[in-house]
């Protein structure tokens, strides 16, 4: 069984009569005109390959029907409430990824769809997996600046440098880490940017940015900071913690190359 995940991307004007198809999906198709709504919808299909061509699907097809049958849902419901003077929130949204899942859930062939997600900008993003979309999945990133020193003091130094290398150097080194925050909430129940963001701040980032992990954060006194480590310990000061959802995931990114993700038993 696979996998198999294309990412669509396009913009709404909500005040013109109709969008302007585009020539660049690569930006966005529809392509927007001037100020407009920019969305990214993520089609996840499972299925089996097929071995004559190796493909599960064609993504050109994919393209297609999103296009025909999914944007229409999101363009015409964000028309009819901007002109209307009225706020889309995450309920709406999910609303919509509700009826994109009933648009797309056959037009695959044996394929299965098995995941909608919706990007909302570069860095906050909702997720369904199942059609009745009753468990959404909200996912934002954040960024902290700090410094650590991997060392075992049970380790020699040249078995330290052997294992940690030049994250060793005994006066230590820096990153600017981003930590991706996933929580999952049932969508009938309301979930507020703002309260899930203090979470994040107060618990997490007041506590990490711009410290020496080592020395100004108590659990890595004794804890070597990898980047798995401070995963584990960014899970632990948020669990429990939000209102009306339960963390799911927590991704700590060290470099745009290097990234561990936690899920603990919540």
């Amino acid at each position: 069984m696979h996998k198999l995940c294309r990412y669509i991307r396009f913009s709404i004007n909500p005040f013109l009569p109709v969008d302007e198809p585009g020539f660049n999906s690569f930006a966005s198709r529809p392509a927007g005109e001037g100020l407009a709504v920019f969305l990214e919808l993520g089609v996840e299909l499972t299925g089996e390959m097929d071995p004559a061509t190796g493909l599960i699907v064609n993504v050109s097809d994919i393209d297609q029907k999103v296009r025909d049958c999914a944007i229409p849902v999101f363009a015409n419901r964000i028309r009819e409430v901007s002109r209307s003077a009225g706020h889309i929130g995450y309920y709406e949204l999910v609303k919509m990824l509700k009826s994109a899942w009933e648009k797309l859930s056959d037009k695959f062939g044996r394929a299965q769809l098995s995941r909608l997600s919706l990007k909302l900008n570069p860095f906050r993003t909702i997720t369904v997996d199942k059609p009745d979309c009753a468990m959404v999945y909200f996912s934002e990133k954040f960024e902290f600046a700090a410094s650590h020193k991997l060392w075992n003091d049970s380790f020699s130094e040249r078995r330290n440098i052997e294992v940690f290398g030049r994250c060793a150097n005994p006066q230590g080194h820096g990153h600017n880490y981003i930590v991706e925050v996933t929580v999952k909430w049932l969508a009938s129940r309301e979930l507020r940017t703002s309260d899930f963001e203090k979470v994040v701040y107060q618990e997490l980032i007041t506590v990490v940015d711009h410290k020496n992990l080592n020395v100004d954060v108590p659990e890595f006194h004794q804890t070597n900071p990898t980047v798995e480590n401070i995963a584990v310990f960014a899970w632990n000061k948020m669990v429990g913690k939000f209102d009306n959802a339960t963390l799911h995931c927590v991704t700590v990114w060290e470099t745009d190359k290097t990234y561990s993700s936690y899920m603990g038993s919540g």
